[in-house]
């Protein structure tokens, strides 16, 4: 039997605030719209469309930030970090024998970037899926977990009717991510491997 365990991307496995700020503030200042970096690095997990919207940008002028936004981020992006412990926890997965997936809002070829910048061993990858929507992957993968830090993953986790382990690193707080739905609630991916051990019992023997 397969097993696959789903996760997040922005927040979860990788820091991409730095980044984020930097895209963000070049947009507003060739668009000359008040944009803020920070705040938008500090808010993410809904797609870049709703942030824009929600920042006060014209909605006419959405699917041109949109563009702009993902031809000036592959230039604009410093190396991005992992986030802690996101490694170790990629390594508990292949220890024992399983499937790496993520799934992210984040716009795929971005985060592939990301991924091969870092050298992940990744099975499958689906990017542009925001909460619920995240759902439809969860299940054509048969995911056994997911695991993320916005109630938007929590909420794909339950309506793909797996179980849903919260990460305390994003925006979301520990409670936040437990009224949406998480079973259980990590303070960041070092506690990963543990849990894991913990819930499934030793690493299989070779």
């Amino acid at each position: 039997m397969t097993w696959t365990v789903g996760f997040d991307l922005d927040m979860t496995l990788i820091d991409s605030r730095p980044g984020v700020v930097r895209a963000i503030d070049t947009l507003a200042a060739e668009f000359d719209l008040p944009l803020s970096g920070s705040a938008f690095a500090d808010r993410l997990g809904p797609p870049l469309a709703t942030l824009l919207v929600e920042a006060g940008a014209p909605e006419s002028l959405v699917p041109d930030l949109i563009t702009r936004y993902r031809a000036l981020y592959p230039a604009l992006v410093p190396t991005i970090p992992p986030m802690p412990g996101a490694q170790a926890a990629l390594a508990a997965i292949e220890a024992r024998r399983g499937r790496v997936l993520v799934v992210t809002g984040k716009h795929a070829p971005l985060a592939r970037m990301h991924i091969d910048e870092l050298g992940w061993r990744i099975d499958h990858l689906v990017g542009d899926l925001w909460s619920a929507d995240k759902a439809a992957a969860l299940r054509e993968q048969r995911a056994d977990l997911f695991v993320g830090d916005h109630i938007g993953d929590m909420r794909g986790a339950r309506a793909a009717d797996i179980l849903a382990v919260g990460i305390s690193t994003g925006p979301c707080t520990a409670d936040e991510l437990r009224a949406a739905g998480a079973d259980v609630v990590l303070a960041d991916l070092t506690e990963f491997p543990g849990w894991l051990a913990a819930e499934f019992g030793a690493v299989p023997a070779c």
